[in-house]
């Protein structure tokens, strides 16, 4: 059934009515009409509207890309008799000092929940009560109403995300003996002259759109693939995130100096700086940090980011970039020498048999990847360095972080990695190609974990190893470089990017000549870039089929 839900008149008779007989100080209260704009025939119970509901609630960045997340503050399970104590208020939480009672419902959960912009320098936080009521479960028609009451006292104080209400009231009526239901939505203005704005119809809309939808997903056996979060938890990376693009992004944004999108590359990179910088303080709390190496460093910002917050570190790429002008700065080796923290280097591991073409090789110009002990090694988007990532850090005894990209084998060669064995996981190129390079990291030792970054790209499963089940040395290295297809024609590679790349050569617009040990990052693909989330127009409630 598509969404095409009923559009109701001004005049239509309210669905729910505010009953003042329960609650003393409701006397004061002014008539309120709770005006109904849009009702629509479902096929989803009690049950599964429940979990939408609660999914919202603790999503609201499923309606409104302006925001992260919600934080909940209170969360409580209660009858219509229960009120805020004088603890809850010693603690701070914000409590609405009168909630409302409605003709036929008992209130059973009472939530406080404070909504948290992308950008608190443009947009403040808003605190804001859910409330969730049931009429008695014997009546022949079950009935749940979701109440959003927001902390503001007039329209000029409520944020540009949220619509100007007072109030948005969510109704789920469900007939058992027929199987059939409706959702409506109805607002309490804060002026009736409110219902003739065009943008409050529209955000009606979309609200009910996105129930409608998640409601029957779940009916039709969606099941969530996608699972965020799972190493860290959401708002300290995201609070992260927002202080280092406050610090960061506009500078950087206008001192760009490559031809690729900036706002593209610096919001991604300060999204996987913030996780690098969460993990790191649960890897190392406040002992002394190893230092990391970004193979494959491309443009050199992501280095640039974590050495400015204190992270100690370098990284290197097959081709200096116009960038590295600004991003490099020095660091101090183990030997106590200052080093440039961005250089130009092809990744030759030692693994890779030297060929025919050796007189042409500058030992100079390569690295060969060994790294000092405990050196986190990072490949973000490294492209044919992606699969050595696992082995280096064996091979080292380092912990890694991989993002892969595109995919390729440890020859440096484009090809397409065998689907997963597993059938629940997706079939797609990029995700054969993750479940190819976690394959490798488990025979090499790793406890292999996976993130899903919450960056502006749709290559965005971060492989971690930070883990080991066992002991180095129990790790055959030649044996799991055959038996993952070889080296063969690496090493020509590597000679030939040398020879005819010179490190005089323009970079600015970044390399498209393939080329082994060289970051495709800044790349122009064919694919259809994704904006990122902070430049785009959001003038609308966002709309994504069941919950991501």
């Amino acid at each position: 059934m598509a969404f095409k839900p009923e559009e109701l008149a001004l005049d239509a008779e309210p669905v729910i009515f505010e009953d003042t007989s329960h609650n003393s100080s409701s006397s004061n209260r002014t008539k309120t009409t709770w005006r109904p704009l849009y009702h629509h025939e479902c096929a989803f119970g009690p049950s599964v509207f429940d979990s939408v509901m609660d999914n919202l609630i603790r999503n609201p960045n499923i309606n409104s890309t302006w925001l992260f997340r919600a934080d909940i503050l209170h969360d409580a399970q209660h009858g219509p008799s229960s009120s805020a104590t004088p603890a809850d208020e010693a603690d701070g939480t914000p409590f609405v000092a009168d909630l409302p009672s409605f003709v036929g419902f008992e209130r059973l959960r009472h939530i406080i929940r404070r909504l948290i912009p992308r950008n608190t320098l443009r947009d403040k936080p808003l605190e804001q009560t859910c409330l969730i009521y049931k009429n008695k479960p014997e009546e022949a028609v079950q009935r749940t109403l979701v109440v959003y009451l927001p902390h503001v006292s007039s329209p000029s104080e409520m944020p540009f995300y949220h619509p100007a209400v007072k109030a948005i009231a969510f109704l789920h009526e469900w007939a058992p003996a027929e199987s059939c239901g409706s959702i409506s939505l109805s607002y309490l203005f804060f002026d009736e002259q409110d219902r003739s704005v065009d943008k409050l119809i529209r955000t009606a809309f979309r609200l009910l759109l996105v129930i409608y939808k998640h409601g029957k997903g779940r009916v039709e056996g969606y099941q969530k693939r996608v699972h965020h979060d799972v190493l860290l938890p959401q708002a300290r990376v995201q609070d992260t995130y927002t202080k280092l693009k406050q610090k960061y992004a506009r500078s950087l944004i206008q001192g760009w100096a490559e031809q690729t999108d900036p706002e593209k590359h610096i919001f991604e990179d300060i999204c996987i700086a913030a996780f690098m910088i969460e993990l790191w303080k649960d890897m190392y709390g406040k002992g002394p940090f190893p230092g990391f190496v970004d193979i494959g460093c491309g443009n050199g910002l992501l280095v640039y980011i974590l050495n400015q917050e204190g992270f100690s570190g370098w990284g290197f790429d097959a081709r200096l970039r116009k960038s590295w002008a600004s991003y490099n700065t020095k660091i101090k080796s183990s030997s106590g020498e200052e080093q440039d923290s961005l250089r130009e280097l092809a990744l030759l591991p030692t693994y890779v048999s030297r060929g025919g073409s050796s007189d042409e090789f500058d030992e100079h110009k390569a690295h060969d990847g060994l790294f000092r002990k405990d050196t986190f090694i990072i490949s973000n988007h490294a492209d044919e360095l992606t699969p050595w990532t696992p082995i280096l850090a064996a091979i080292s005894e380092c912990p890694f972080i991989a993002i892969p990209c595109c995919s390729h084998d440890l020859s440096g060669k484009l090809f397409r990695a065998p689907p997963p064995k597993d059938k629940t996981k997706a079939v797609s190129t990029y995700s054969s190609f993750v479940e190819w390079v976690s394959l490798i990291a488990n025979d090499c030792g790793w406890e292999v974990e996976q993130e899903m970054l919450r960056i502006p790209s749709t290559r965005n499963t971060a492989i971690i190893g930070r883990k080991r089940t066992g002991d180095i040395s129990s790790v055959d290295i030649q044996a799991i470089v055959g038996k993952y297809g070889g080296t063969a024609g690496y090493f020509d590679a590597v000679v030939k990017l040398m020879k005819q790349q010179p490190s005089t050569h323009d970079h600015g617009a970044d390399d498209t000549a393939p080329s082994v040990g060289k970051k495709s990052k800044g790349k122009k693909s064919k694919q259809k870039q994704q904006k990122p989330v902070d430049t785009i127009n959001l003038d609308q409630v966002q709309v994504n089929g069941p919950p991501a």
